[in-house]
């Protein structure tokens, strides 16, 4: 549990404290399985959407490619197998094995879709996906091949992860009485990596953009928020209690967190429900990953929850720290000597502050929250 205290003067470290040392997971409330059935609903139309992502996050890793229908993720043609993305000249080994299993899936839809019966095994099978219908299903899927790669490494590494968290952020989305199943979403967007940044400029444990986040967080030269994860679930919290307050339910919600606000209540207006919406909704950028946003929170839940089920799951145990507000503007090396940390240490419990500020070219700026290992309360009174 972190502890937000105010910080009145530089010398005066510390008003009031009390510390919990989070050494463990605590059990938190918790919809109850049909309340989280009734929140978070599974819609006959996402069955196989979400049994394809569970698939993706659980079964197949890093070093394999899914190569599956857009429309229909019911519909897996192939599993290709790749060289670790570490390997030297990986990423053209891997092209070229991704790219000679597509040829060969379109092949195979090409003949089917003349006429021609099939007479191999992985065309019968192939044409197994398809209902009775004419040919031309064929060769209208083949511009629906899609590759999709495997995470269930990664996924593992993020459950791992997400022990160090989840009971903080718990109370974060309760104290804002949300449902705490949303603590499951860093898995769609960021695997629980607090570090983790996208080719689109999304940031952070829960991805915010640039622009959405500045409507949340800090983000300037000096300070990003958006790094840091307990301010930034925060913010995400705020961000989502937002969205289902003019979207009403909660599939609509989160898919907003991902297509935004603004279109998803364009798309309710067109469309009325979010079944009607993922079954037909093709406007603007709703694509392939507004669609299946929703769908992958729900398989999210379903892996995270079964990998963590086991007493002996090796989640990350959370850190006892506490946070001090600054009152003034404060240069990093009096911070660490105020409160005896290492740069190791600051720059670790404070990914929000950027090298500018780290490197001692830039103060810190007056009401920075400066997060602390919780042995800094005993080394201040030593100290004093």
């Amino acid at each position: 549990m972190v502890v937000r205290q105010a910080h009145r003067s530089p010398r005066l470290a510390l008003v009031s404290l009390v510390l919990a040392l989070c050494c463990s997971l605590l059990t938190l409330p918790a919809l109850s399985p049909a309340q989280a059935a009734e929140t978070f609903p599974l819609y006959p139309c996402l069955r196989a959407n979400v049994r394809f992502w569970e698939n993706v996050y659980s079964r197949y890793s890093t070093r394999q490619g899914i190569l599956h229908d857009t429309e229909n993720l019911g519909r897996v043609y192939a599993v290709v197998d790749l060289v670790d993305w570490e390997t030297t000249d990986a990423a053209r080994i891997n092209g070229e094995r991704i790219k000679a299993a597509k040829e060969r899936i379109t092949a195979i839809l090409t003949r089917l879709g003349s006429g021609e019966p099939p007479r191999t095994t992985e065309e019968r099978r192939i044409a197994g996906l398809f209902p009775p219908r004419r040919h031309t299903v064929y060769h209208e899927a083949r511009e629906n091949v899609r590759l999709q790669l495997g995470q269930s490494d990664r996924f593992y590494e993020g459950v791992i992860r997400s022990g160090k968290y989840l009971t903080q952020f718990k109370r974060i989305f309760i104290s804002q009485g949300l449902p705490p199943e949303l603590v499951y979403l860093p898995h769609v967007e960021s695997s629980f990596n607090p570090k983790a940044y996208s080719k689109a400029g999304a940031a952070g444990l829960w991805q915010f953009t640039r622009s959405t986040g500045k409507d949340y967080l800090t983000i300037n030269d000096l300070v990003d928020e958006r790094y840091d994860p307990y301010i930034a679930t925060q913010a995400a919290a705020r961000l989502l209690k937002g969205n289902y307050e003019q979207l009403q339910t909660w599939p609509l919600a989160l898919t907003a967190y991902n297509h935004g606000r603004t279109g998803m209540l364009r798309a309710v207006r067109e469309m009325g429900s979010y079944e009607n919406i993922f079954l037909s909704y093709n406007q603007g950028s709703f694509k392939f990953a507004s669609r299946n946003f929703y769908s992958e929170f729900l398989a999210a839940i379903r892996v995270a929850t079964r990998m963590g089920s086991s007493p002996r799951f090796p989640f990350e145990r959370p850190e006892a720290t506490l946070t001090v507000r600054l009152a003034r503007d404060m240069p990093v090396s009096r911070l660490r000597s105020m409160y005896r940390v290492s740069a190791a240490q600051l720059a670790r419990l404070n990914p929000a502050l950027m090298p500018p500020v780290l490197k001692g070219e830039q103060a810190v700026p007056q009401g920075y929250q400066v997060r602390l290992p919780a042995t800094s309360q005993a080394k201040i009174r030593r100290s004093r």
